[in-house]
């Protein structure tokens, strides 16, 4: 799963789904099927929003935030 700003209008999508990926002898990937869904993130649900960079030292941890 993965969260990330998308788009001029500042709209945030969180997606997910289904991956199968096949290698080939040199394990370079050959095929790869994918379903993957993509859900609105509302302003106030988005837990990951500081400025563009590392995450600030006086920022929650992910286990603070329920992640």
């Amino acid at each position: 799963m993965s969260s990330a700003p998308l788009g001029a209008a500042g709209n945030w999508f969180r997606s997910y789904g289904n991956e199968n990926w096949e290698f080939d002898e040199r394990g370079l990937m050959q095929r790869r099927i994918a379903s993957i869904n993509d859900v609105g993130i509302g302003t106030a649900d988005r837990k990951l929003d500081w400025p563009v960079g590392p995450r600030p030292a006086d920022y929650a941890g992910l286990s603070a935030l329920g992640l």
